[in-house]
């Protein structure tokens, strides 16, 4: 496969595959294993690695976003993992590396992550530094994949020093960690979780790696974009689904072109992520209620694309956010702020 071709094969996954079955993995709240064997035998699993052909930093998110407008459950679990694997590539720890690594890329060990309960001030989520290792106490509110996934690296923070402490456990139940199963009101497919820890001890062998504060934070943006690629995911289908009825959606294609360009700018420093993020969720929001308005009436009877484009652009209003996310939206939900980044590509750009 060559580097051109991973959006393409993205798209022609998301509209051969995922796509098709979406409505019925919302109502069925199971994502068919298929899609992700799928996905591993195309090498989707191993994007975010060093190995094989190279992924262009500008390609990733457009790979997300195609997937994510294909089934936003089925690659809401997916993307997790590739954190997973940047961590393993790049880790000190040998002996961690040589387990799983090889496993990750090429998708035969699914993994996902657990790292919110490091966030807040106060966190929910300690690491107690222990003569071998750490124990962790707290909970994680919220882990992607339960049941699904094979690993989970679970991010805690050092209650003496503030550090960030990565580790990869068994995503398997086990003494000490409880499991509280969460109703999303969109991708309930994916098996989303709370973990609560009490006293769980974990080895040195498993630690991916120990961080400052400052290093977690940096990395959180990228994360972020990416993170907003599912809001993007879920405009781009909404627009899809307009055009094949006949809407007019020049409007939506220009705000989603505007929208993808912020987010570049905000990784080049010139723009604010979390006013990216606000202004993607915003945008799906106005695309997927186009779309029901467009399709009338049989938009609101059972269960269809419509009605779940909808609760899926509300989950990205909050799902992977932050206070400042939450801040940013309520004021764009206040008035449409395009044009804020002065940037306006041509709708060639959105395609």
């Amino acid at each position: 496969m060559s580097v051109s071709s991973w959006p393409e094969r993205a798209r022609e996954l998301a509209d051969s595959v995922l796509f098709p079955a979406a409505d019925s993995v919302d109502v069925d709240g199971e994502i068919p294993s298929s899609h992700f064997d799928i996905l591993a035998a195309e090498g989707f699993y191993g994007l975010a690695s060093d190995r094989g052909e190279p992924l262009g930093p500008d390609e990733l998110p457009l790979v997300v976003e195609t997937l994510c407008a294909g089934c936003l459950a089925t690659t809401f679990t997916w993307m997790q993992h590739n954190g997973v694997v940047m961590s393993l590539t790049h880790t000190s720890n040998t002996s961690l590396r040589t387990r799983y690594l090889d496993g990750v890329i090429d998708g035969s060990i699914k993994a996902g992550v657990a790292f919110a309960g490091a966030i807040p001030r106060p966190p929910k989520l300690y690491a107690r530094r222990t003569d071998t290792g750490y124990v962790l106490d707290g909970h994680a509110p919220f882990v992607t994949g339960w049941g699904i996934v094979d690993i989970l690296q679970v991010s805690a923070r050092d209650e003496f020093d503030d550090s960030i402490v990565h580790l990869v456990i068994p995503a398997t139940d086990a003494a000490g960690i409880e499991v509280e199963r969460l109703t999303l009101i969109a991708v309930d497919a994916s098996n989303t979780v709370r973990l609560l820890f009490d006293g769980v001890e974990v080895d040195d062998s498993q630690v991916v790696s120990v961080v400052t504060d400052e290093e977690f934070q940096s990395g959180q943006i990228y994360g972020s974009y990416l993170n907003g690629c599912m809001a993007m995911g879920v405009a781009r289908r909404a627009i899809t689904q307009m055009d094949d009825i006949g809407t007019d959606t020049s409007s939506f294609r220009r705000s989603h072109s505007q929208r993808r360009a912020a987010f570049d700018d905000a990784l080049a420093g010139t723009y604010d992520m979390f006013a990216a993020r606000a202004e993607a969720s915003e945008l799906a929001m106005r695309a997927a209620a186009a779309l029901v308005t467009a399709t009338g009436s049989g938009a609101i009877v059972g269960h269809g694309t419509p009605e779940r484009l909808v609760r899926e652009a509300t989950f990205t209003l909050v799902g992977a956010g932050r206070p400042q996310i939450k801040a940013e939206l309520l004021r764009t939900l206040q008035g449409d702020p395009a044009g804020r980044s002065g940037r306006w590509p041509s709708d060639e750009e959105w395609r």
